[in-house]
């Protein structure tokens, strides 16, 4: 059963609504990404850090909806599957690409809870802390760190990983990381699919880990360089490689003896060169 709106709808909303559509219509690039978990300070510290590149929306559903089904674009409008919650809307004229790299860029690090999945091996390294001597031993002592005092303050004899990666961090080893000041976490916004307008695209999976392409990268030209020079496959870097290569041949060409003939090989000669002689001479008498 339909039913009428009894009240206006508010201008703010009408005016949110409106700037939303203006955004989608002139800015290059439309981005979703999750703000779940990011602390007030840090969300706002981000923004700061964005301006001049992004213009961040934390809109309500029913607005960021309303916008996109507005849009001519039907692209623009599948968007709106990708909706979650916790979520924050960039617009922006840089490259999809290039606005997720700025997005991993600016997370921080960020203390562990209890009960959080960790993300790697922790491990608490040897050596002195600031902490002074009292709960802190036993504290410390309860995720089976060895310490002793020096100069006033607690020292930890000996590395210990305290979580190892995927185990639930327990309410000890938070705490004990909290005294320790150690972050295992990163905070911020988690690009999940973008929109390029000029190009009308959809990028549904955005994974930015400029470390691991590196890791790769590398692995790759590891491996094609010794294959292009087995080829003998010439550019930049393969002619040092192949030039040296060059040298070392012609030096064991340069070394090599000529090989003595056997007997058998005179013999073999000498008769092959009678033979010739024998058919010279025929083909004279036949003319």
């Amino acid at each position: 059963m339909n039913t009428k709106r009894n009240s206006p709808i508010p201008e703010v909303k009408t005016r949110t609504v409106k700037e939303i559509e203006n955004l989608i219509k002139n800015k290059k690039t439309i981005l979703i990404a999750s703000i779940k978990n990011i602390p007030a300070s840090q969300f706002q510290e981000i923004c700061k850090k964005l301006r001049g590149k992004a213009i961040v929306k934390v809109p309500k559903k029913n607005l960021i909806f309303r916008a996109f089904d507005s849009s001519s674009n039907e692209n623009v409008k599948k968007l709106k599957e990708q909706i979650q919650d916790s979520i924050a809307v960039l617009f922006s004229d840089l490259d999809c690409f290039d606005l997720a790299t700025e997005l991993v860029k600016n997370k921080s690090p960020a203390k562990a809870k209890p009960g959080q999945e960790s993300p790697m091996d922790i491990e608490v390294e040897a050596g002195p802390t600031e902490l002074p001597p009292g709960p802190a031993i036993s504290e410390l002592g309860a995720v089976g760190l060895q310490v002793q005092i020096e100069k006033g303050k607690i020292h930890i004899k000996e590395s210990k990983v305290i979580v190892k990666k995927g185990e639930k961090i327990s309410h000890a080893a938070a705490d004990v990381m909290a005294k320790l000041d150690i972050k295992p976490f990163s905070v911020g916004f988690i690009p999940l699919v973008a929109f390029d307008n000029q190009k009308s695209k959809l990028y549904l999976e955005i994974k930015i880990n400029p470390e691991e392409t590196i890791i790769n990268l590398k692995t790759s030209f590891g491996k094609a360089l010794p294959f292009a020079v087995k080829i003998g496959y010439v550019n930049s870097e393969t002619i040092s490689f192949l030039l040296s290569k060059a040298e070392r041949n012609a030096k064991c060409l340069e070394n090599l003896k000529p090989v003595e003939e056997t007997q058998e090989v005179q013999e073999t000669k000498q008769e092959v060169s009678e033979e010739n002689q024998t058919q010279e001479v025929k083909t004279e008498e036949e003319k």
